[in-house]
């Protein structure tokens, strides 16, 4: 409990180390526990999207403000280390000047350009989803976040720290998962299917809702997409090897985001063939 209380202390901006004290060794472990983080934050987008069209806003508006609310829940911390990598990936040609580039805060053309480009695409994205699946649009905010951000803690697993401990934000470096850690990430990434799952079978059964109308095309679009971002997250560690042998924070911050970014893209576009 220590380890997933720490995982939501560094992940979010509350408050949380009023309540409880954790050891800092602790921190090496968060990243196996981020995926329960994404319990709090979709659920927290869900019901600000749910609310604003309660309210009437437009549609698009709800969406932005949902977006806007894992903004402040973070404090923008996927999306400093999204613009970090497009920085430093984008403007470095040697290992060194890629991780100069990333520990610079100044953020140069290259990442305002890569975020601007992400939120047009995330907003629109999801603005499309919530439209067409009427009533189940907690399922994308949740499926999207939780399950991309199981898929981006792979990448501790899959490579070393590409700094000195020192170096390290939190001056610790994130340990491989047990295997413990990993499948409590790994349930707590897929809780949402499960979730949606057995809802699906108890309106098949009881038949209490027409099934043929949006949760069958939806459940079956959320299972083929969750493909993706699993591709998504071995092509971009694959690259990150390629060019600095080893995982930073941002590039952690990074492989989420565009983890995401491939699972709504790709739900769109299965949706035409529904």
């Amino acid at each position: 409990m220590k380890e997933i209380w720490a995982s939501f202390m560094f992940f979010t901006r509350l408050p949380l180390w009023h309540v409880c004290k954790v050891p800092a060794d602790s921190f090496k472990y968060i990243v196996s526990y981020w995926p329960l983080n994404g319990l709090l934050t979709g659920g927290i987008m869900t019901a600000v999207y749910l609310f604003a069209v309660h309210l009437h806003f437009h549609a698009l508006i709800a969406v932005l403000m949902a977006f806007i609310s894992r903004l402040l829940l973070t404090g923008a911390l996927h999306e400093d280390g999204l613009a970090d990598f497009i920085d430093g990936f984008g403007g470095g040609r040697t290992r060194e000047q890629v991780l100069s580039i990333m520990k610079d805060s100044h953020t140069g053309s290259y990442g305002v350009l890569g975020l601007v480009l992400y939120i047009l695409l995330w907003t629109g994205s999801v603005f499309m989803l919530t439209q067409q699946s009427k009533g189940y649009e907690y399922m994308i905010f949740f499926t999207c976040d939780i399950w991309s951000k199981w898929c981006a803690s792979q990448i501790v697993n899959f490579l070393p720290y590409a700094r000195k401990e020192e170096d390290c934000k939190i001056k610790k470096v994130y340990e491989r998962m047990s295997p413990v850690r990993f499948f409590t990430g790994f349930i707590g990434g897929i809780l949402p299917f499960v979730y949606f799952m057995i809802r699906h079978c108890i309106a098949t059964q009881t038949n209490f809702r027409d099934t043929n109308a949006t949760d069958t095309p939806l459940f079956m679009m959320l299972i083929a997409g969750a493909v993706v971002p699993v591709i998504t997250m071995l092509l971009l560690i694959w690259y990150i090897k390629r060019r600095i042998r080893g995982y930073t924070g941002d590039c952690c911050g990074a492989v989420f985001l565009l983890c995401e970014l491939s699972y709504l893209l790709t739900l769109n576009y299965l949706w035409r063939f529904i």
